[in-house]
């Protein structure tokens, strides 16, 4: 089942009915579905060819075999090099096709000097006859080969396209189940679709999760070291970090303490991992950005999440077959861990939702002092676009609640926080489910509202 990637199928298509031949470059997380999405648009006329860590001289034969399908003979010649087979293929084409090279990165390894041959054959209108697509999972290589200044390919692609994971309104509609679940399982699994396949063979979320993630045979089971294999040369320096923010070591000095390093050893890799979309690095509202020390590191992708609160903690327990006790533990505190994934997904969908006929700005934690001196926090603050309100919420991730107690509290909060500055307040609630008695200076928000934005 292919859902989403309206926008990327979109785009590629416009791109490749220009006149012209053009370029794309492709990139994204392992498992995101590039392969997928781009065999959605090319058809068979058109020759798809993915690589692996084969020999130059292997690929090239491989590649040629590839077009050899679409072009009789082609593959009859043997080619000392890339440059003759493009040149080649150039030649024998009759009409426009497209070319699409997955795991581009893999062919550059063995063939370093491909990024130049192509920019030769760009430059000097080589490939009249062929568009190319150049496709990635190392997301830091091919944004190198393609936004870096002084790489040969810079400034020639005519599409750059970052397939992200998915939203969780696609991950409700591809299991076609309520919110409350949709939370749930996209807590474990995040936006990755070829994670939402693997979960799909299974009748629960928790036969899925024994299966896949706490299995030490399952194919998840080491799932991060794969993907930091591919992106960074300091992969264990990464999952070290990662590990340490699953256990809650959320500072930057916390992490350094732990690794016994020193912190200014750690920004470089902390940068990569939030660029590569696994990090997010939190400050409190109405701070500095560049100027505030009260920055908290969380792990942003749920996958990732999941696997270094309740995976890595427990891999020699797992390994030693104690599947059943290490997950009874997990469920144990699963609510408080789906809490924390509902209340970034709250923030997430302020500024996707008019309230009151306020659009606002993204939304943050707050936390510090409150005028009364002692420390407090606010899940949920947004200032509107216009300035002229301030939206206040708590989120709450619960079955059994005492609505009033919550609504005291927030009022309470709201009356004691440093910031109003004159504005209007909004007080919203992020439930779980909607109370029967309700407050009328109250604007409550369930599931259902939240992820319908979340496309």
């Amino acid at each position: 089942m292919f859902v989403n990637r309206i926008k990327e199928i979109n785009r590629i298509r416009t791109a490749l009915q220009h006149e012209g031949s053009v370029l794309l470059a492709v990139y994204g997380r392992r498992r995101c579905g590039k392969s997928t999405l781009i065999k959605n648009v090319i058809d068979e006329n058109n020759i798809y060819f993915s690589a692996d860590l084969r020999e130059k001289s292997l690929q090239i034969e491989a590649f040629a075999n590839t077009v050899g399908k679409i072009i009789n003979g082609f593959s009859k010649l043997k080619y000392p090099d890339w440059d003759s087979l493009f040149r080649n293929l150039q030649n024998t084409l009759n009409q426009k096709i497209t070319i699409c090279l997955d795991e581009f990165p893999y062919l550059v390894k063995n063939s370093p000097e491909l990024p130049s041959l192509l920019q030769n054959i760009i430059d000097n209108n080589i490939n009249d006859k062929f568009n190319l697509i150049l496709c990635g999972s190392s997301q830091q290589m091919m944004q190198s080969m393609t936004l870096n200044s002084s790489s040969p390919l810079y400034g020639r692609c005519d599409e750059i396209l970052n397939v992200s994971p998915m939203r969780i309104g696609w991950y409700k509609e591809y299991f076609k189940i309520n919110a409350i679940e949709a939370i749930e399982g996209y807590s474990v699994y995040g936006g990755v679709p070829r994670y939402w396949e693997l979960q799909k063979k299974h009748q629960s979320l928790v036969e899925s999760i024994k299966y896949n993630l706490l299995d030490p045979d399952g194919i998840l089971f080491k799932e991060p070291e794969l993907l930091f294999y591919d992106e960074m040369r300091t992969s264990v320096l990464a999952f070290s970090i990662l590990t340490l923010i699953g256990l809650g070591c959320n500072r930057l000095s916390e992490i350094a303490g732990r690794l016994e390093k020193p912190a200014t050893q750690l920004n470089r890799p902390i940068k990569l991992l939030i660029d590569l979309g696994y990090v997010r690095r939190e400050t409190p509202f109405n701070t500095s950005v560049k100027s505030t020390k009260k920055s908290l590191y969380k792990i942003s992708d749920p996958f990732m999440n999941f696997y270094f609160s309740f995976v890595v903690p427990n891999k020699s327990r797992l390994e030693y077959g104690l599947i059943d006790q290490v997950f009874n533990e997990i469920n144990g505190k699963f609510n408080q861990y789906v809490s924390e994934i509902w209340e970034e997904l709250c923030r997430d969908a302020v500024p996707r939702l008019k309230i009151e006929g306020k659009t606002f700005n993204p939304a943050k934690r707050w936390w510090g002092n409150g005028i009364d001196r002692n420390p407090m926090e606010i899940d949920v603050v947004a200032e509107s676009t216009d300035k002229s309100t301030i939206l206040i919420g708590e989120v709450k991730w619960s079955d059994h609640i005492s609505i009033q107690k919550i609504i005291n509290e927030l009022k309470a909060k709201i009356e004691n926080v440093p910031f109003i500055e004159n504005r209007k307040v909004v007080k919203v609630l992020f439930l779980k489910r909607i109370p029967t008695k309700k407050d009328r200076e109250i604007i409550i928000i369930d599931p259902d509202t939240v992820i319908a934005v979340h496309k």
